[in-house]
């Protein structure tokens, strides 16, 4: 199916391509969610006379996620998991989780937003990606510790350093299954 994009979507283009998608893609998430039209005749006329505007939306749209990435930039995370021994959570941390800890600093974002690359299912440092914008990406450091490593002093005095004077959410186990 042709289609002619709103909205720059990763992997497939830029506002105003004309691209060919399967079937699936276009009628359940890119027409619906308004990202896309479909590439008509009377389509291409309207997308011309609004062309202006949507990217002028766009523009508006990526300024304030670049507002609220410089105001992200120092977050730091810590979340506290019940772990085995050998440092392998029982369990993983889930999108939710790091939602509800950035939401706790003050700054609305979504699953959807939240970009893991792989399963985090042990006790680390990791990078994750928060998607603002579909051209602005920041990435927010997330240190999953275990409730014997927060009480040690050496692991308080890590963490200070490490974070210095970024923002820092601790969660426990069990304030999330709650």
């Amino acid at each position: 199916m042709r289609i002619i994009l709103l909205e720059r979507i990763a992997k497939l283009g830029f506002i105003g391509d004309i691209v060919d998608v399967k079937v699936g893609y276009a009628r359940n998430f890119l027409l619906p969610n308004k990202k896309a039209l479909r590439a008509t005749d009377t389509n291409l006329k309207y997308f011309e006379m609004k062309k202006a505007e949507i990217e002028a939306n766009n523009l508006k749209l990526k300024s304030d996620a670049e507002k609220v990435a410089t105001k992200m930039a120092d977050i730091s995370i810590t979340l506290i998991r019940q772990a085995s021994d050998s440092g392998f959570l029982f369990g993983s941390v889930r999108p939710i989780d790091i939602v509800d800890s950035i939401v706790e600093l003050g700054f609305s974002i979504s699953n959807g937003q939240v970009k893991i690359s792989s399963p985090i299912k042990s006790v680390g440092l990791y990078s994750i990606g928060i998607v603002l914008h579909p051209e602005v990406i920041i990435n927010v450091s997330l240190r999953v510790m275990t409730a014997k490593e927060q009480s040690s002093p050496v692991g308080e005095e890590e963490a200070e350093e490490e974070t210095g004077a970024d923002q820092k959410v601790t969660r426990t186990q069990s304030e999330n299954d709650s």
